[in-house]
């Protein structure tokens, strides 16, 4: 079986402002270290990813640099987070890191969302339910 090719495309990204409202509307989010990644479900067969880096983290070719290295992180570790959600990526100012150590901290984050958003769903309640941030 050939490896899927691991591709960032134009479906694989949020686009509008009305797809980012919506996700931090449903306010499920967790976080570690400088990154918080909110999640929502988007009813499609793939994940998509949004960025929101503000003017805080630094000038814009910081602010450049950490959205490409999320980017990056995201296209290869796309295999391993939950199908189905829309994730928006936010940060506080910090040193930059390696792009290993945000790919990691993207999986365990996304993750636990994507189980977060499966036990809403079992229990009767689905994305209108919005709620806490979790632990």
């Amino acid at each position: 079986m050939e490896a899927a090719k691991l591709l960032f495309r134009r479906r694989h990204r949020l686009a509008h402002a009305r797809q980012f409202q919506s996700v931090f509307g449903a306010r499920v989010r967790r976080g570690r270290g400088p990154v918080t990644v909110f999640a929502l479900p988007n009813g499609l067969e793939h994940a998509r990813l949004g960025l929101s880096i503000g003017r805080r983290c630094g000038p814009a070719v910081v602010r450049n640099a950490l959205k490409r290295r999320l980017r990056e992180a995201f296209r290869l570790s796309q295999q391993e987070l939950p199908a189905g959600l829309d994730f928006v990526v936010t940060c506080m100012p910090h040193e930059p890191r390696k792009p290993e150590e945000y790919r990691v901290i993207l999986v365990a984050c996304c993750q636990w969302l994507g189980k977060e958003w499966a036990r809403r769903a079992a229990a009767g309640g689905g994305p209108e339910r919005g709620g806490g941030e979790g632990p």
